[in-house]
């Protein structure tokens, strides 16, 4: 019986950007493989993946087999800060090179890369109440052959740890109301559904228990 090394979690390294870009199209499509739906098999990276990466490098780390990285989690502590950067250093050449969808195209008619441009163009902004209570974000995927063996929870619980290092009180992140499986598996983390209008919103304080 031939012998599979376990995965391991380490910190994200300069080399693993690609592995960004990859992993997040390999899983863009609730957690399925996106990678025929795009024309350009960047764009979707450019906005969920690569500037965490580029910008909040102690905040991210992967997940690696004998096969290579496997899965990442990124996150940005400061959420309203992070848009800012954004903002400042991320979005101007990215519109540069991709033109926002056109105005008169209802969304739901829109092309998978003509909805990550309006990503770029339009880019998603958190309600002031969740950046004060919980002004942490992340993004977490695992490709199929790394799912179902505890990361998930490995990763969720080494940015959790390096969130309080840092001094972030709360965090909060975004799932697809259709990808049920994740949903229940972050309750079972102990997040706490905080709005369910739209996407559903999950969140969960970090400050140190009194």
């Amino acid at each position: 019986m031939r012998h599979v090394a376990r995965a391991s979690i380490r910190p994200y390294r300069e080399s693993d950007l690609e592995d960004l870009y990859r992993i997040c199209l390999q899983t863009g499509d609730g957690g399925k493989d996106a990678t025929s739906m795009f024309e350009d098999q960047r764009i979707l990276g450019h906005v969920f993946a690569a500037p965490y990466g580029l910008f909040e490098p102690s905040l991210a780390f992967v997940a690696e087999d004998e096969a290579g990285v496997g899965g990442y989690i990124v996150g940005a502590l400061d959420t309203r800060a992070f848009e800012e950067r954004l903002e400042a250093d991320w979005w101007p050449a990215l519109r540069d090179r991709y033109p926002a969808p056109p105005a008169r195209l209802p969304p739901d008619q829109r092309t998978p890369d003509q909805r990550a441009a309006g990503f770029i163009h339009g880019p998603l902004t958190v309600p002031d109440e969740l950046a004060e209570d919980y002004p942490s974000h992340l993004h977490i995927n695992l490709v199929p052959r790394l799912q179902s063996q505890g990361l998930g929870r490995q990763l969720m619980n080494t940015l959790i740890r390096a969130l309080q290092e840092q001094g972030s009180v709360g965090l909060h992140f975004f799932v697809q109301p259709a990808n049920q499986r994740a949903a229940a598996f972050y309750r079972h983390l102990g997040f706490t559904v905080i709005s369910a209008e739209g996407p559903v919103v999950f969140a969960m304080d970090l400050r140190p228990a009194a």
